[in-house]
């Protein structure tokens, strides 16, 4: 069970809670004045109940207990999720398992997968074969063929500026884009991200890929226990390889897309924000993940597709569930968790159960030192370690390898 303390009255309150299938509230722009919320289509019946039974009802989740913030008013996505990072708690959702286009938010799966696969020295020449099948009116980042990019080059270009032509070169890499799509398929299903279905590695819209919330986030949890994952979703800008003039390669700047970092846009950067990473298709509409610290508290928050026309809705949105999410720590039950991995969930443990009988998990749990990751924010547009920023995805994990 998680680690928070139950009153009676709290646990007696949450049986009693009635199945919350709400509506989306009615938006505000970031001057207060009302925006226009779009009619939701409606979510299935029934959903997947990885991470517990709650999580597998349609509409908003959340079991408030003495002391509990309201939810804010102004959230309009088809689905959003607010989890401890640390302990893998669920706070509250909506439509969590909704299995929905992902957009680029998949990159993170890409990333995970294949960031300890290819050495970030190498060096690759690019070929016409490597960006064929780039779709068309996809983000880029620049990548020419005939030109000389290192893996680290790549990949600031698929979390800054969510470059296709990168994921497509990176793929190549790695095999091919059937292979890797194979092998982010098998990742997906050892964490237990069981809503998601690959077809193009960039999140590009494709017939029958799907995501969810809960996937998102469990996504984005494996991905932040990597060094490099972690740098790379935290970097606000960088220098990116262009053209060659002469014997000179010349160079041009990047930035990241991820609005809560950079402030771009009238977002205003959220305190503590670490990542994660943003999407937007034509039939996702605007996706979302991120990753904050405050107060030693880490928290993931999903968001996809709100449907109202607020500006920059998906931050807003996203930042509103940050504010309650850290108001209301300690002071929710849980409605489901964040699983661990297959390959850490003993034998004869359903996905809904802790893992933390497992003797590798009893193992991690006596490290001195929990090594899996650290809290990154951003502090005048640079990039800063957070006091006391060390945060454990989750203590019943084996620690991260190197």
């Amino acid at each position: 069970m998680p680690a928070l303390k139950k009153t009676a009255l709290t646990v007696a309150a949450a049986s009693l809670l009635p199945l919350l299938a709400v509506a989306p509230a009615s938006a505000t722009t970031h001057d207060g004045k009302p925006a226009a919320v779009r009619k939701q289509p409606n979510p299935p019946a029934a959903m997947s109940t990885v991470g517990g039974k709650i999580l597998g009802r349609p509409g908003t989740q959340v079991q408030p207990g003495t002391g509990a913030p309201a939810l804010p008013t102004a959230l309009s996505a088809r689905s959003w999720i607010v989890a401890d990072a640390e302990n893998g708690d669920v706070l509250a959702s909506h439509n969590a398992h909704w299995r929905l286009p992902p957009a680029s938010t998949l990159k993170m799966l890409f990333a995970d997968t294949l960031l300890p696969k290819l050495p970030k020295t190498d060096i690759h020449t690019v070929t016409y074969e490597d960006l064929e099948g780039v779709g068309p009116g996809s983000s880029s980042v620049g990548v020419k063929e005939g030109l000389n990019y290192s893996v680290h080059d790549l990949w600031l270009g698929v979390f800054l500026r969510s470059g296709n032509d990168a994921v497509h070169v990176l793929s190549a890499m790695n095999g091919g884009i059937d292979k890797t799509v194979q092998e982010m398929q098998a990742h997906a299903e050892e964490l237990q991200a069981l809503d998601t279905q690959v077809v193009s590695p960039d999140g590009y819209d494709a017939s029958g890929q799907v995501s969810s919330a809960y996937d998102l986030t469990l996504i984005a949890r494996s991905g932040l226990q990597k060094k490099d994952f972690r740098e790379y979703a935290a970097t606000v800008d960088a220098e990116f390889p262009g053209k060659l003039s002469g014997d000179k390669r010349e160079s041009f700047e990047i930035a990241n897309t991820n609005r809560l970092l950079t402030g771009e846009s009238g977002v205003t950067p959220y305190p503590g924000v670490a990542g994660v990473k943003n999407g937007y298709t034509s039939q996702a509409g605007y996706t979302f993940t991120g990753v904050a610290e405050r107060n030693g508290k880490v928290l993931l928050v999903t968001v996809m597709n709100p449907d109202s026309t607020e500006s920059q809705a998906v931050y807003r949105e996203t930042a509103r569930l940050f504010d309650w999410g850290f108001a209301a720590a300690g002071k929710v039950t849980p409605v489901g968790e964040l699983v661990a991995p297959r390959s850490t969930t003993p034998v004869g443990a359903g996905p809904d159960k802790h893992s933390s009988q497992t003797k590798r998990a009893k193992a991690a749990a006596e490290e001195e030192s929990s090594g899996v990751g650290t809290a990154l924010a951003i502090a005048g547009g640079v990039l800063v370690l957070l006091a006391g920023g060390v945060f454990v995805v989750n203590r019943r994990w084996p620690r991260r390898r190197a």
